[in-house]
């Protein structure tokens, strides 16, 4: 809900915004095959009882809903989702990182695929225009393993515990499903700035910048 409410955000604004989506894993100890279902893994979680946690659920798929959105928990099946991750670095290589991350989000919370799976997920691969083979080979190998592991010590580095997480110019962060308008005003926030910046660089005779930020030159 989220990334859609930040793409609804995007969509408001008059300037381009580039989104790079990121590795991050909410339970890398989770095996491929799981015997037991999201409420029994959200009551275990959370000290709540299995009824609980289908309300806590139902109440989530109307907000998902209000965005356009469906989650299906009832047919949601648990995995570890370390290969879909490869299989997104695989795809961003191919400049299909985006088509491929909504294939496997829509597979996982509206259809209830097994996003472990191999043969599902180079099924979703074919279907973004991937090389089955090719997603194949990947998946049997190590291939983009240390992707993977770098994009999650970059979340390490942040302090980052829980999902979403959004970290804007890697300057500014938000966490949560926040609402649109909220995007929207870190966006025009971040604009603000940026043209301020760039208004004080060309009247101080330009600014030494890095991937770390810019420096603002002494008068």
């Amino acid at each position: 809900m989220g990334k859609k409410r930040l793409e609804d955000a995007i969509q408001k604004v008059n300037f381009p915004v580039e989104v790079v989506y990121r590795c991050f894993e909410l339970d890398p100890t989770s095996k491929r095959d799981v015997d037991y279902n999201i409420y029994e893994a959200l009551s275990k979680k959370y000290g709540m009882s299995v009824e609980q946690a289908k309300a806590n659920s139902r109440n989530l798929e109307k907000m998902a809903a209000e965005v356009g959105l469906e989650f299906n928990f009832d047919t949601q099946i648990l995995t570890n989702t370390f290969d879909a991750h490869r299989l997104v670095m695989f795809a961003n290589k191919q400049g299909l990182m985006h088509e491929m991350t909504d294939r496997i989000l829509r597979a996982y919370f509206t259809e209830g695929k097994h996003i472990g799976d191999h043969t599902t997920l180079v099924q979703l691969a074919e279907e973004v225009g991937l090389n089955g083979e090719s997603v194949k080979e990947m998946l049997s190998s190590t291939d983009m393993s240390g992707e993977v592991r770098e994009d999650e010590g970059l979340a390490a580095q942040y302090g980052i515990r829980s999902i979403p997480f959004f970290i804007l110019n890697k300057k500014y962060s938000l966490t949560g499903a926040q609402p649109t308008e909220t995007f929207i005003q870190a966006l025009n926030q971040i604009k603000a700035e940026e043209s301020a910046i760039t208004d004080l660089g060309d009247q101080d005779g330009g600014l030494s910048c890095d991937e770390n930020g810019c420096e603002i030159p002494k008068k």
